[in-house]
């Protein structure tokens, strides 16, 4: 058996969200992603409440074609799994799986991991804090590991330049359903 050795990388960003965050933190959640992020596409599997909460688990298409605020990463055939209201039930691999490993709405935070069967496992950690000015500062912080060789290159495309956009797209994203109660369009993040 030959040696593997895994790939990661960390990256983090602040963003700036027009809202407190008792309005922000809701958003942060599987189901309600739906009403803000474009082409979100989900499979709840467990939640007693029926939203995010500790140990809440979801799916996502592994396959699904990127968002308007989430680009391929260079060398990746698939997207960073942000995908709208149902994934399909193909066979092993097309799916990622989510659980929400952190969640304290007193205190804003929440964290999920995901897995990439064979590819990717991604560690999410979500921090909110309000502004004088009645805004959200929203520290965000990824971790992600090649779980094989394949997975190793798809996680070298997460580079600096890559994780920048995805993020800005994210906050124009959630701030654009903030001031509008709508969600953007595919074209209006490009």
């Amino acid at each position: 058996m030959t040696a593997f050795k895994s790939y990661r990388v960390a990256h983090e960003y602040t963003q700036t969200n027009c809202a407190p965050p008792e309005r922000v933190f809701p958003l942060l959640c599987p189901v309600r992603e739906a009403a803000w992020v474009p082409g979100w596409q989900y499979r709840l599997i467990y939640s007693d409440s029926g939203v995010a909460e500790l140990g809440c688990i979801f799916t996502t298409p592994s396959s699904a074609a990127p968002n308007s605020f989430q680009p391929s990463p260079r060398g990746s055939d698939s997207s960073d799994q942000t995908s709208s209201d149902s994934a399909s039930s193909n066979p092993v691999h097309s799916e990622t799986t989510w659980i929400t490993t952190d969640y304290d709405p007193a205190a804003f935070r929440i964290a999920y991991v995901w897995i990439n069967p064979g590819r990717v496992a991604t560690e999410l950690r979500i921090q909110l804090m309000p502004t004088e000015q009645g805004e959200t500062q929203t520290r965000i912080r990824y971790r992600y590991t090649g779980l094989s060789p394949e997975g190793n290159r798809e996680v070298e495309g997460y580079d600096r330049k890559w994780f920048e956009a995805k993020m800005q797209g994210w906050e124009a994203a959630i701030n654009h359903y903030l001031c509008t109660g709508k969600r953007m369009s595919a074209s209006d993040g490009k």
